[in-house]
């Protein structure tokens, strides 16, 4: 069963490649995954924002988790934990879809915390223990007020990490302060995974375990890189590494994401640019400057040339 020993290290946040007509493209799905495993990643976290989930009819969501649970699995034994974004509005949605989840054979989920409704932070607090209670398998909270409105007490957290099958969290809080009282108090079981990859250097040496991180599909060699540097104490050589990335992040998320890095990845061998509305594909000049920043980082950092289209 999933635990926070089993959350540390990369574990990119994939986007799901799709079809021009919104069906799940099972060929470049197992090209990204055949990617991500060459370049040893810790562990799968799909159907999240990144994922599109909110624009993915209930059957692709599921077939896309097959999917992700099929490449983990390998030939070669368990590569490491698939945990299947829940970002459902209500509780007896958001349950639904984890149990079908479950069902597909995901290890943990990774819960959106309840959002406009406005609830109370005794009201986020409850609805995680329900549904800590009632899941098929463990679960991670996810906190992403800049998305949701909905920013979670670190005291709360500290009670939730507390409850045996809640074993960590994605942190997309901005505000480092909250971060760092947050680490400050949850329990010795509980994962604290960062959720930025903005912020990713720093909330490992702030006590992450590891992180939930959207271009480590593009560059997973070099986020591994600087995990390893940032949590074996060698922050300032991290943060050169990281500020190398800076010019390919702005660009990552120039708009929304998925959208740019989903229109560069046949550089790594995966060619799904196609998105689900309302999103749509990015502007021509940012797909330009976006490929050359990434081409010139898959050499310097995956020991790679990128993947010239036919």
């Amino acid at each position: 069963m999933l635990d926070a020993t089993k959350l540390r290290g990369i574990l990119p946040a994939t986007p799901t490649p799709v079809t021009s007509d919104g069906t799940i493209d099972v060929a470049a799905s197992k090209a990204l995954f055949s990617w991500l495993f060459r370049q040893g990643i810790d562990g799968l976290v799909p159907l999240g924002g990144t994922g599109e989930y909110g624009a993915l009819a209930k059957d692709q969501r599921i077939r896309f988790a097959e999917l992700a649970v099929e490449a983990m699995a390998g030939a070669d034994g368990k590569r490491g934990p698939v945990i299947a974004g829940v970002l459902d509005t209500g509780y007896h949605d958001a349950l639904a879809a984890g149990r079908d989840f479950a069902a597909a054979g995901v290890d943990g989920l990774l819960v959106l915390t309840p959002y406009y409704t406005n609830p109370t932070q005794a009201g986020i607090r409850d609805y995680f223990l329900r549904y800590a209670d009632e899941s098929p398998v463990p679960i991670l909270i996810y906190e992403i007020p800049y998305r949701t409105r909905i920013a979670v007490d670190p005291e709360i957290l500290h009670e939730l990490s507390r409850h045996e099958r809640i074993v960590g969290m994605k942190a997309c809080n901005t505000d480092m302060y909250h971060f760092l009282r947050t680490v400050a108090g949850v329990h010795s079981s509980f994962a604290m995974l960062s959720g930025e990859d903005t912020l990713f250097p720093l909330q490992v040496a702030a006590g992450a375990k590891g992180g939930i991180v959207v271009t480590a599909n593009l560059l997973p060699r070099a986020w591994r890189l600087i995990f390893d540097l940032a949590s074996t104490g060698k922050l300032d050589k991290a943060l050169e590494i990281h500020r190398s990335l800076i010019p390919m992040m702005n660009l990552a998320f120039a708009e929304t994401n998925p959208g740019p890095m989903k229109a560069v990845m046949d550089l790594i061998g995966v060619d799904a640019p196609a998105m689900l509305a309302p999103l749509r594909e990015p502007a021509e000049d940012l797909k330009r400057s976006l490929r050359r920043e990434l081409s010139r980082l898959l050499v310097t950092y995956e020991g790679v040339a990128a993947v010239q289209p036919a």
